[in-house]
């Protein structure tokens, strides 16, 4: 027990965790999930599916959400380094259409949860990102949202990021500050804003 850290963000329903990492010359251990130790801090999600992706630098996934089977998801980066995003889409919140960001990394070992009713994406800052997350339901076809990256209005602030919007979610135009393209799949480049294209 009490081997966790969490920190409530600026929006309510969001959540930074910090593990405890034990190491030494050898190496490290940590635990990266324990019932328990959530529960001791009001966190009592279950998980039913774990999910693992590896992207390269200037890969941008997002901004996903489900329509009806709402997911909570516990992030986290096993290698290299991305900026995660959270959206607030609970209808009637305070926060609604606001943003969170931060930095998950391999050696920060942060972890992100973000409760049902956000959408979240994220860039990959690093050569290359291993990006693992736990969900609290299945992913549904068909029940897929998104919102366009760039949306002026929700006015996300993605590090490194150079370019000037184009009316759209089209990524052609926009690239980091070292040169490297921005990378998105082509669904992810047709997203509309949150004014023009939010249902939930």
């Amino acid at each position: 027990m009490g081997q966790i850290k969490v920190e409530t963000c600026p929006i309510q329903g969001l959540y930074l965790i910090e593990p405890t990492v034990h190491g030494d010359a050898r190496g490290y251990f940590v635990e990266t999930y324990n019932e328990k130790d959530m529960a001791e801090h009001g966190l009592n999600m279950h998980f039913v599916q774990d999910n693992q992706s590896m992207s390269v630098k200037g890969v941008l996934r997002g901004l996903h959400y489900q329509k009806q089977y709402t997911q909570g998801k516990l992030v986290r980066v096993i290698r290299g380094e991305v900026f995660d995003v959270a959206v607030d889409l609970r209808r009637g919140s305070e926060t609604f259409g606001k943003w969170f960001g931060t930095v998950l990394s391999a050696e920060n070992h942060r972890q992100f949860y973000i409760s049902e009713g956000f959408a979240h994406g994220f860039l990959v800052l690093s050569d290359e990102a291993e990006f693992c997350y736990k969900v609290t339901d299945f992913w549904h076809p068909g029940d897929e949202g998104g919102l366009a990256w760039n949306d002026p209005d929700i006015g996300i602030e993605w590090p490194e990021v150079v370019g000037d919007y184009p009316g759209s979610a089209d990524a052609s135009g926009y690239r980091l500050s070292d040169g490297t393209p921005l990378n998105l799949s082509e669904k992810d480049q047709k997203w509309e804003t949150l004014k023009n294209g939010f249902t939930f």
